[in-house]
C-alpha cells in the first residue's frame, strides 16, 4: 500500500472520486463570467472576442473575477503557466494581468496534447500525412483516397474535438 503524501497543488491522479470532487469545488468558478470559460480537470481557459475595446475590457474583468474567486476559495492559479494566445490577423495584442502580475504572451500553446498557434494551425500532422499519401500512393480512385483519408488523416483533424466543441461530435454523428 502507498504511503500518504501531502498534495500542494493540482488534482490527485488515479483517484476516482478526486476529479468529481474537484469539479464540484470549481463548479461556481464561471459565475458572473462574461466571456467563454472552459474547464477540463484542473485546466481552465478564458476566451473572448477582442475586436472592440469593450471585448478586451470584458476579458480583463473576467480575469479579475477569476482572481477574486481563487482568493475567496483559498486557491491560486499557477501564474507561470497562465499565458495569452493572441489569435487573428487584426488582433490588437492587448496585455492582460491576473492579479497584480502581467501575463506573458505565447505564439503557441499545447492543449490536450495538440499544439495550437495564433493562426489556429493545429493540423500540421494531417497535412504531413496528406503529403505522404499524395507522394506514395499511385491510385487516384475515389474509394482508395477516401479510405486512406478516413483512416489516416481524419483522426488527426478530429483529435479531442469533442472537448473543444462538444456539439461537433453530435453534428458528426447526425451526418454519418
Amino acid at each position: 500500500m502507498s504511503k500518504w503524501r501531502p498534495v500542494t497543488n493540482g488534482v490527485p491522479q488515479g483517484s476516482v472520486l478526486g476529479p468529481a470532487l474537484f469539479n464540484t469545488f470549481v463548479g461556481d468558478m464561471d459565475s458572473g463570467i462574461e466571456c467563454t470559460l472552459s474547464k477540463f480537470a484542473d485546466d481552465t481557459k478564458l476566451c473572448g472576442v477582442v475586436g472592440t475595446l469593450e471585448g478586451r475590457d470584458a476579458i480583463q474583468r473576467d480575469l479579475d473575477r477569476l482572481e477574486r474567486w481563487a482568493c475567496a476559495n483559498c486557491m491560486k492559479f499557477n501564474k507561470a503557466k497562465c499565458k495569452v494566445l493572441h489569435m487573428g490577423q487584426r488582433n490588437p495584442k492587448q496585455n492582460y494581468r491576473l492579479g497584480r502580475e502581467w501575463m506573458e504572451s505565447s505564439p503557441e500553446e499545447k492543449d490536450l496534447g495538440v499544439l495550437v498557434d495564433e493562426k489556429l494551425n493545429m493540423t500540421q500532422k494531417a497535412n504531413d500525412v496528406l503529403g505522404c499519401i499524395k507522394s506514395s500512393v499511385t491510385s487516384r480512385l475515389r474509394e482508395v483516397i477516401l479510405l486512406l483519408y478516413s483512416t489516416l488523416v481524419r483522426p488527426h483533424l478530429e483529435y479531442c474535438i469533442q472537448l473543444w466543441g462538444p456539439q461537433y461530435k453530435a453534428d458528426m454523428e447526425l451526418l454519418e
